[in-house]
């Protein structure tokens, strides 16, 4: 395993007790560089693993559909620890009182942690290990580069991105190991955790629904690379903008809660003979683009609000406050989907039935909440409140970074200068319809259940 991949957060010596893995973005057992780097921990040591997960009641406005659909996935991770011999704790509550508890409890001698740039989770690091003693590290499982590695600075640009990405691509995109089974136990057994009772004694918002038509889990994520690899990936320059064409991979939900690796997807779509466009064209958006988002976040402390914008998209849209809008709506008109444009109204439809908007309407649907808001600051919070309240991968840097980039122009250029909008690159009804058939579109939304 490449030392890259891990940063000592806590020096110190590890003693022989237990070696914990704190789980929090990548909730799978395979293809798990922070796993592997805890396993390695623990055999040096001749120690046992543990690996735990701290249930925080109220997380950045997720809902039951986005805590459903995360509990299912880590009832499937304890399974499979199981079978290697590795057991799997659940904590509820605040992770900077649970945990250092945890680590004085169980005498545990080192812990390790998933990397995450939102600040949320920052501060819960941070935190934990001022209340601990333990040498503490972090290993970057999300990204294929660690992304202290792809760039020690904040990108502006995919253009400049990019090539970093390039350069450094094949150092990283290399065969992930197997978890071994793991040769040394606890007297102590593991009591298994009762799902039903933790789902049912939550108490997040229960006004928006699970979804059934996506499966949760790490299993049910192959499936679906599968199936993308087998019929979707060799059309998929051609069907990715088109919401009428079931083109896209589906897989950002297990990608959001880590139930399936990108650099696990990389490796399967490097191995299929399809064409070099759309080979290119998906390795774009799961590496270079969603790398360049967790640059974004990690290096942008104001990564979901207006200060957090580009100096030139800031002083456009300041030029540009007063101008009139033809239309305004309140967060509950536009939450309803009670605007004039039938075209938004079935992608907030569409996000609020499934989960999931597809991925050229949330461009659309986010700059029009820009000009029917009275000012920026209210059209990205608005954005990122019914994003994190109905998409199943809200809440994460992807999202951030695509509606900083439909309202604030971040990682985009300067535009012609327009109304409201200023140079903030802007997107029509008209534009929509020269690209699909907005009509066929609105149909298909206005049949879901």
């Amino acid at each position: 395993m490449k030392k890259e991949r891990v940063r000592v957060l806590k020096e110190g010596s590890i003693s022989s007790g237990p070696v914990v893995y704190w789980m929090s973005r990548d909730q799978r057992m395979s293809d798990n560089w922070a796993l592997l780097f805890s396993q390695q921990l623990a055999l040096q040591k001749k120690s046992l693993l543990m690996v735990m997960f701290c249930l925080v009641p109220e997380f950045l406005g997720a809902a039951i559909r986005q805590y459903g659909f995360m509990l299912k996935g880590l009832q499937e991770v304890e399974k499979d620890l199981f079978a290697k011999n590795i057991p799997f704790i659940l904590l509820q509550g605040l992770p900077e009182h649970e945990i250092p508890k945890f680590i004085i409890q169980k005498r545990i001698s080192a812990l390790v942690m998933d990397f995450d740039p939102l600040r949320v989770k920052k501060g819960w690091k941070n935190t934990v290990i001022e209340r601990t003693s333990v040498p503490a590290y972090e290993v970057d499982a999300h990204n294929i580069i660690p992304c202290w590695v792809a760039s020690p600075k904040r990108e502006f640009a995919a253009y400049a991105f990019r090539p970093k990405v390039k350069r450094q691509l094949s150092d990283f995109l290399d065969k992930i190991p197997s978890l071994k089974k793991h040769p040394f136990s606890s007297a102590e057994k593991n009591q298994q955790i009762n799902w039903k009772s933790v789902e049912k004694n939550l108490k997040a918002d229960r006004s928006v629904p699970q979804v059934d038509w996506l499966e949760p889990g790490q299993k049910a994520a192959h499936l679906i690379l599968d199936r993308f690899i087998a019929h979707k990936l060799s059309a998929y320059d051609q069907s990715r903008n088109d919401p009428n064409k079931d083109g896209q991979s589906h897989l950002s939900p297990y990608l959001h809660f880590g139930q399936i690796s990108a650099q696990r997807i990389a490796l399967e779509v490097q191995k299929v003979n399809a064409s070099a466009k759309d080979r290119e064209a998906f390795l774009e958006e799961l590496i270079v683009r969603r790398e360049l988002a967790d640059n974004f976040c990690i290096y942008n402390g104001h990564y979901d609000d207006f200060q957090g914008f580009p100096d030139w998209a800031k002083k456009t849209l300041d030029e540009h406050r007063g101008d009139k809008r033809e239309y305004l709506y309140s967060l509950e008109q536009l939450e309803l989907a009670q605007t004039h444009d039938e075209l938004w109204n079935a992608a907030q439809m569409e996000m609020v039935k499934k989960g999931k908007m597809h991925g050229y309407m949330r461009m659309y649907w986010a700059k029009k909440i820009l000009e029917w808001t009275e000012g920026p600051e209210e059209a990205l919070s608005t954005a990122i409140y019914m994003n994190d309240k109905y998409e199943l991968d809200g809440r994460d840097p992807n999202g951030y970074t695509g509606i900083a980039w439909s309202i604030g122009g971040v990682h985009d250029r300067a535009w012609f200068s327009k109304s409201v909008f200023g140079k903030i690159r802007y997107m029509s009804f008209t534009g929509a319809r020269s690209k699909f058939d907005v009509n066929a579109y609105i149909s298909k939304v206005n049949e879901l259940g």
